[in-house]
């Protein structure tokens, strides 16, 4: 099972697909009429990029449950590649709401 791994590399990938899935999931639960497409473009033509920022601060909730999931468990090898892309995702944030 996926869970039993001790891998950095595990811990980037799923660092990396975690703010994907919350932003489908932000997706899905705020601009559900609209298509991906739209929703996007949305997202980008707003002015300050509020959604998408809003989008991506919500999506990195996805990556601290899967951090707390592996340090409970003693993964510390995952979860220091989850914190990584974390650390990275949390950074384009503050880039994105700092110079837009």
């Amino acid at each position: 099972m996926i869970f039993k791994k001790d891998n950095f590399l595990l811990g980037t990938i799923l660092g990396f697909i975690g703010p994907i899935l919350g932003i489908l999931i932000f997706k899905f639960v705020k601009f559900e009429p609209f298509t991906f497409k739209e929703t996007f473009q949305f997202m980008y033509l707003e002015p300050g990029h509020r959604t998408f920022s809003v989008a991506l601060s919500l999506a990195l909730l996805v990556n601290a449950v899967l951090f707390t999931l592996y340090i409970n468990t003693r993964k510390d090898k995952t979860a220091k590649g989850i914190f990584v892309l974390t650390c990275a995702y949390g950074l384009l944030v503050l880039c994105i709401k700092t110079f837009s």
